[in-house]
Formats: structure tokens, C-alpha cells, sequence
């Protein structure tokens, strides 16, 4: 099946000033150069690889485009074949034309991935940075980007590959042993041995940690804004995402579903939930959207309570109400950080601040003293006075110490898998180590352990596995 030669779109189908399309494959240079007439009568198959030949697509007398031709010959390519690459002018008529004469000269398309797929197969990339070039391409905002080309240039796999040939060579001494069980010696020095199941423990924990982390910043950090009805919940989501992407009335009840849109803020993904007011109704529809409202702080990582700032600057037994109402959140979701915000900042006089500055301190001790992740500020959405503040508070919720230092961050839920059962047969032969357990014994625990490791870096794999893995990739890559 790896051995045919194989053309795809590289680019995003539609129009566009150019398109690329991509062959790989032993007969990709012969193929394209059928039909390919150099402007210089260049012979393609006799140009050295890395480079680039302007010419025109001919099918018969007809000519299909004027195109540059890209020759990367193998080993020295992407996938470790030879690879064409063709700019032409990105009609689709265009494209579709070229890839189909292609087809009826000896190519078939490329599936899902496959070029990729060839660069594993070919030694070219591990399955990790294999998986890394796909989180590149879907990566939205700064911090996912660094993560993939940190995965992509080997980071991770590194520090893996690393540690298994260590584990390897180890291995290979207390299976050793076994051939000379009767004369009762050690070849692996135990004492080194403990030394580096305790480091592999140590980095096992550190990835498996960080992929809390890692999951938010490759998927976006859902944060559901909820309060009372017409508390400027909808003004708010459009302060943040700087457009008009929530309808906005006085009337109370006026959002009855929720509205999400996502924004970067400081390289990491947010994905603002704008939820139905939450009150006592008789109304159907409304109480609909209420309870869709507890579903989305249910699914979101961080809650921003949003009120008015009169309630609490005037109003002493509506503010004693919406100070138990905060708590109420608190105690029903104790794990998720909590941005309690005062809205409408911009109708209060000096005086009614002052007294807001007084009430919120009270408010503010009692929940910081047991609940360390919360915040407390003032704004206006309306203004976008205070805007700034509970963007940085947002970040600060999140811990990006790892991804500051430039640390190995997992953000392949495959990956974390293999890191957990890796870690549970480390934790094996540890316990092993400890209670002095036999060679034969620890020798099956370890093979377990390095079964693990392999399976993160593309050593032991199995055809499903590479499905599944590459089914996930775009066609052309």
C-alpha cells in the first residue's frame, strides 16, 4: 500500500491566488515529469533535490496552468520518498484538472494523513511528532503553537526515548541474570537501579501533572459568566470579545439559551459561555435555559459571577441576599476558580463606590480564607472600565510556569494513557526493588514499563493504532 505514489491538496480547498499540490512516492519525480514542460526544457527526473523549476501542466496539446514544480528527492523530504510539489493558480477548476490527470497517470489520492504516515513509516518522525504536526495545523492561539513545535522538534519524545534506553539497558542485565540463576549473580547494580526507577518516577509524575495544564491550553479554558437576569451578563461576553455577539436589552430573561465564542488572552484559549439569567420563573422556555446554565458551570473550569454594584452599594438586605448567593456558588463548586464581579460601576456615584469598596472587603475575607482562586473586582462592560483586570485575573488563574520555562507539556490524551500505565508498572518494580523481589519477576514488570514507553514514541505499534492516530489529519498532510 506504501510503496504506490500517492497526490493530494496541500492547501485548504476554494479559490485563492495559488494552490499546492503534493505527490510522494518512488515514481512521483517520473509521474510529474510526463507532463510537465520546463520553460528552460529542463529534464525534471535530472534536477538535484531542493529545487524549484518554472514550467506549464500539459495534458496532450492542451496546457492546464503555468506552474513552478518543487523536487525534494528522497531521503532528503518530508516523508523520506520522493516528493513533488506543484504551485499552480489556485482556481479550483484548476486544481481539480491537475490532480485528475494525475490520477489517470499512475497516482491514487492520499488518505487522511498519509504523507505524515509515510514520514513515520520512514523513519523520519516518531509517532509523537508525528501526532505533534497535527496539533500544529489546529493550533488557535500562541500557547498551543509552542506546545506542538516543542513536540514536533522532539521535546517530549526525547526525554522518553531517554529514559527508556536507560530502563532498556537494565533490562537487558537482570535478564541476563536469569541465564545465570544457578550461579547466583547480579550483573545490574542495584543500587543505580534504584536511583534510576526513582528519576523515571520523578519525570513520569511531572508529565502526567502537567497534562492538566496542557489539556486546557490545546482545547481552550471554558469559563461560564452567570448572575441574575439583566446584570449585563450578554454586555460583558461583548466587552470581552470586542463585538456585538450577544443581544443586549433591558428586559430581564433576554438570553434564554447560551452563546460561546473564544478569544486568546495572553497565548491561551478562553471560551466565554453567556448563560440565561438565574432566578425563579414560571416561564418554560426561560427555565429551559436556567437549567442549561448549571450544565455549562458543570462543564466550564472557571465561573465569573457577575452583579450589579447598586445591590451591593445601597440595598442592605438585597446585598446580604446576593452575598449568600456567592457562597451558594462557592460551596456548590469548590474546585473551580470563582471571579466574583460587580458590574455597572459607571452608575455609581463616589459615595455609593465608597460604600461598594467597604461591602465587597466583607464579602472578599471569608471567601479568600477557604477558597485561595478567587477574585474580586469592579467594572463596567458597558464602558470597558476594568476590562483589562479581569482578563489578567483570568490568566492568572492558570498556571503557565511550565509552559514559561519551556517545560515538556503532554497534551495528547494517548500520550497521558501510556504515561499512567507506564508510571503503575514503574511503581511495580520499585516496590520490587524494595522488598527484594526476583530477577524473573521485576524482568516482566519492566518489560511492561518499557511496552509503555514505546507505544508513546511510534516503537511498538500495530495497524489500528495508526488508523485511528491518522484518521485525525487533514487530507494532504
Amino acid at each position: 500500500m506504501h510503496n504506490d505514489t500517492i497526490v493530494a491538496l496541500a492547501t485548504p480547498s476554494g479559490s485563492g491566488a495559488i494552490a499546492v499540490i503534493r505527490l510522494s512516492g518512488n515514481e512521483a519525480i517520473a509521474i510529474v515529469s510526463q507532463v510537465f514542460r520546463s520553460v528552460s526544457n529542463k529534464i525534471l527526473e535530472d534536477q538535484a533535490t531542493h529545487t524549484i523549476h518554472l514550467g506549464h501542466i500539459i495534458e496532450g496539446a492542451k496546457t492546464l496552468d503555468e506552474v513552478l514544480v518543487s523536487v525534494f528527492k528522497n531521503p532528503n523530504s518530508y516523508t523520506g520518498e520522493n516528493v513533488v510539489e506543484i504551485s499552480c493558480h489556485g482556481s479550483q477548476y484548476i486544481q481539480q484538472e491537475i490532480i485528475q490527470l494525475f490520477l489517470r497517470t499512475g497516482c491514487r489520492m492520499a488518505t487522511a494523513g498519509e504523507f505524515t504516515l509515510r514520514a513515520f513509516l520512514n523513519g523520519k518522525l516518531d509517532l509523537s511528532q508525528a501526532e505533534a504536526v497535527a496539533d500544529l495545523i489546529s493550533s488557535d492561539n500562541e500557547a498551543s503553537h509552542q506546545i506542538a513545535m516543542q513536540q514536533m522538534r522532539g521535546g517530549f519524545s526525547s526525554e522518553i526515548t531517554k529514559l527508556r534506553e536507560e530502563l532498556l539497558n537494565f533490562a537487558s542485565l537482570i535478564e541476563l541474570e536469569l541465564d545465570f540463576a544457578e550461579e547466583d549473580v547480579e550483573f545490574a547494580d542495584r543500587t543505580q537501579f534504584k536511583q534510576l526507577i526513582e528519576r523515571i518516577n520523578f519525570v513520569l509524575k511531572r508529565l502526567i501533572d502537567s497534562f492538566a495544564v496542557g489539556n486546557v491550553i490545546k482545547n481552550g479554558i471554558p469559563v461560564a459568566i452567570v448572575g441574575e437576569p439583566n446584570v449585563g451578563k450578554s454586555t460583558l461576553l461583548n466587552a470581552l470579545l470586542n463585538e456585538e455577539r450577544a443581544i443586549v436589552s433591558d428586559i430581564a430573561g433576554t438570553t434564554r439559551d447560551t452563546i460561546e465564542d473564544e478569544i486568546s488572552i495572553g497565548g491561551i484559549g478562553f471560551r466565554f459561555i453567556d448563560t440565561a439569567g438565574i432566578r425563579d420563573t414560571a416561564d418554560v422556555v426561560e427555565s429551559m435555559g436556567i437549567k442549561k446554565t448549571f450544565e455549562k458551570i458543570d462543564q466550564s473550569q472557571v465561573v465569573i459571577y457577575l452583579f450589579e454594584a447598586a445591590v451591593m452599594a445601597n440595598e442592605s438586605e438585597k446585598s446580604t441576599a446576593m452575598q449568600i448567593e456567592i457562597e451558594k456558588i462557592r460551596n456548590k463548586y469548590p474546585q473551580k476558580p470563582l471571579v466574583v464581579v460587580a458590574n455597572k460601576i459607571d452608575q455609581l456615584s463616589k459615595e455609593e463606590l465608597k460604600n461598594l469598596s467597604v461591602t465587597f472587603s466583607a464579602v472578599q475575607k471569608p471567601l479568600e480564607s477557604e477558597l485561595a482562586k478567587s477574585h474580586f473586582l469592579k467594572l463596567s462592560a458597558k464602558t470597558g472600565k476594568g476590562i483589562e483586570e479581569l482578563t489578567s485575573a483570568l490568566l492568572n488563574l492558570i498556571n503557565t510556569g511550565a509552559l514559561r520555562n519551556n517545560e515538556t507539556i503532554v497534551t495528547n490524551s494517548r500520550h497521558y494513557d501510556a504515561l499512567l500505565k507506564a508510571f503503575e508498572e514503574i511503581q511495580k518494580v520499585q516496590y520490587g526493588l524494595q522488598t527484594g523481589l526476583s530477577g524473573d519477576l521485576l524482568a516482566i514488570d519492566i518489560r511492561q514499563a518499557l511496552y509503555h514507553f514505546g507505544e508513546i514514541t511510534g516503537e511498538i505499534t500495530n495497524d489500528d493504532l495508526l488508523g485511528n492516530i491518522f484518521a485525525n489529519f487533514c487530507i494532504g498532510k
